[in-house]
């Protein structure tokens, strides 16, 4: 395989998937990227726990203003890093492992049952600063995750890489619901 690599197996992720079952609200309380006008989350729940300030400006001088002084790897806390600190030991268990040096984005996301995450490539410059890991809270044997030419079927308790600056693209297929946390690590060159 070239574009998915396996890099760690049979991690403990019953106490995250304890403590999300114990807060169900949090699915609903950030739907920024469900609500992304032609984005292809429409059909996932995420829970935010890290992710670059969001800010709307209404001329083009606060723009440019903006762009000049804005770090766009830069992500911050969200509320439920703090809630969720199971999710935290996760996180940097992963951090640990793959050398990281820079913690960017974190998000758990949840595909309901025939659910998908749309075919989309992420933003080349965010794709070649961070590599892009995907911790398996649940899943099922029908759930797909396609990379290019490549499909694989990720088992709860593994730990992830894969080329994310690639065409990918997730179905759910299976009866019941896929949940992920998806970690950005900058890891030393």
């Amino acid at each position: 395989m070239k574009n998915f690599l396996k890099i760690h197996d049979c991690l403990d992720v019953m106490p995250l998937l304890l403590a999300i079952s114990r807060r169900p609200s949090l699915w609903k309380d950030d739907t920024y990227l469900r609500d992304y006008p032609q984005g292809p989350f429409k059909e996932v729940e995420t829970i935010m726990l890290r992710f670059p300030v969001k800010s709307v400006h209404e001329t083009e001088d606060e723009l440019k203003k903006h762009v000049i002084t804005f770090d766009q790897h830069e992500s911050v806390d969200y509320p439920a890093y703090k809630i969720l600190p199971e999710a935290r030991t996760l996180i940097m268990f992963l951090m640990a492992r793959v050398g990281g040096e820079r913690l960017g984005r974190c998000m758990i996301n949840k595909i309901n049952p025939k659910g998908r995450i749309f075919p989309h490539a992420d933003t080349p410059s965010h794709a070649e600063y961070y590599s892009r890991y995907h911790i398996v809270i649940k899943s099922n044997d029908s759930s797909m995750f396609r990379c290019d030419d490549e499909v694989v079927n990720m088992k709860t308790g593994e730990v992830w890489w894969f080329n994310n600056s690639l065409e990918h693209e997730v179905r759910n297929e299976g009866d019941d619901e896929r949940i992920h946390l998806i970690v950005d690590i900058r890891c030393s060159q």
